[in-house]
């Protein structure tokens, strides 16, 4: 049972990562595809998979074809009751799924303003009220997941979903030198510094782009090492 999984450039896509790390780091068998994102090429790559229009995109060795990273999370977990996915609680897996929602549809301030790149830190980024009223609910929600957590460095102790939702949102705190708490700190670092997160980022910086899709505002850093 292998898995197709169809993705952007991995420097900047932020679907993109979640979707991968949700296969790679539960060890599930899958081949990547890059879809022309930057290209042009993005409609016609995806032609064979519709109706799906974005990345990531999954399909099944069965032929399924789902999109969105909310559904292709559920429908991994539902294969593979055995990866540990979600939680084993019920509560922290109730909280796991709520954290994921509400990426999946809010902190468009975040999203938009600070859109995900991994070369650099754009280290005289200004945020908006708008960036640190969704970096506050951010760590509200964090906050919430560690009440649930177990032995371990991620938001419910043990890897899950919620983390691979979460890890772009990592990347842009880092990356924008975005204001955060000592616990946010700390697991911004487990999360890029994971042999899978610098692995994903190792084979993006392979590409290189003139221009820059995402130009820095000012002085930029070096990514931490």
């Amino acid at each position: 049972m292998t898995y197709d999984l169809y993705i952007g450039d991995r420097t900047f896509s932020s679907w993109s990562l979640r979707g991968w790390l949700m296969l790679q780091k539960f060890n599930l068998p899958f081949q990547t595809h890059l879809v022309g994102l930057y290209s042009g090429k993005m409609a016609q790559d995806l032609a064979p998979l519709a109706p799906a229009k974005l990345v990531p995109a999954l399909r099944t060795a069965e032929g399924q074809v789902v999109g969105e990273t909310l559904a292709i999370a559920e429908t991994l977990a539902e294969r593979h009751p055995d990866a540990g996915m979600w939680p084993s609680d019920p509560d922290a897996r109730a909280a796991a799924r709520w954290l994921c929602a509400a990426m999946a549809t809010g902190f468009s301030a975040l999203r938009g303003d600070c859109p995900m790149q991994l070369v650099h830190v754009d280290a005289t980024f200004s945020p908006s009220s708008a960036v640190l009223a969704d970096l506050a609910r951010i760590e509200t929600l964090w906050q919430h997941a560690r009440q649930y957590a177990t032995d371990g460095p991620w938001l419910f102790g043990a890897y899950s979903l919620a983390d691979a939702f979460y890890a772009p949102v990592c990347a842009r705190m880092v990356g924008y030198d975005l204001p955060r708490s000592e616990f946010a700190r700390s697991y911004c670092s487990t999360t890029i510094e994971d042999q899978d997160f610098r692995l994903w980022r190792a084979e993006g910086l392979m590409t290189s782009y003139d221009p820059f899709p995402y130009p820095p505002v000012g002085a930029t850093q070096p990514w931490p090492a």
